[in-house]
């Protein structure tokens, strides 16, 4: 029997307790991620960088994490030695808690991957834990195609949204329509730019 696939999802992290194990450079860029996204950082390693020191706001506890660092939090992100990394899953799966274990997917029950965001849009790319790289350089191919004007899409989208629900429009005939009016934007301001079909 095949392994069952992941489930994509995005994160409402604002506000909401995460702990990060690790102090070095990956869970360097992991905190600014998880800073962009809002939540409420507690980070905890014994060695911390002094970059990890200076984000305002994030709580830092210099030591080696213990199975209680996980008591309330809503995500864990562990990017540390495999060993301190296998704890924290090992724990979090426990008081099922979902953990990004940086560099195991066996022992991870969420995954990071390679992000485009761009105008109000979000893609994320995943390999499933199994090729990170390639998640990267997926990503960097969707730069080049996603268009620059994106963020108009959105904003055309989300009007034709507003008056589609308040016409009560069937959802099966809400992307045709939506069609249409991203491909209106493109007749009205000639053929210098490629539409969207």
């Amino acid at each position: 029997m095949s392994e069952a696939a992941l489930f994509p999802v995005f994160l409402k992290l604002d506000g909401r307790p995460v702990l990060l194990v690790g102090g070095g450079v990956v869970a360097e860029l992991r905190l600014a991620e998880l800073v962009r996204a809002g939540a409420r950082v507690t980070v905890v390693a014994p060695h911390v960088r002094p970059a990890i020191l200076a984000h305002e706001g994030v709580i830092v506890a210099q030591r080696e994490f213990a199975d209680g660092d996980l008591d309330g939090v809503w995500l864990a992100v562990a990017a540390a030695s495999p060993d301190a990394n296998r704890r924290v899953a090992d724990a979090a799966l426990a008081r099922r808690v979902f953990v990004n274990a940086v560099d195991d997917a066996q022992r991870a029950t969420a995954y990071t991957g390679g992000v485009l965001r761009r105008g109000g849009v979000t893609i994320a790319v995943s390999t499933e834990g199994r090729a990170p790289a390639l998640a990267g350089l997926l990503r960097e191919a969707l730069e080049a195609v996603v268009p620059d004007e994106i963020e108009m899409w959105v904003a055309v989208a989300h009007r034709a949204r507003e008056e589609q629900r308040a016409a009560r429009v069937p959802m099966a005939d809400r992307r045709p329509l939506l069609l249409r009016s991203l491909n209106r934007l493109y007749a009205t301001r000639g053929a210098d730019v490629e539409a969207p079909v």
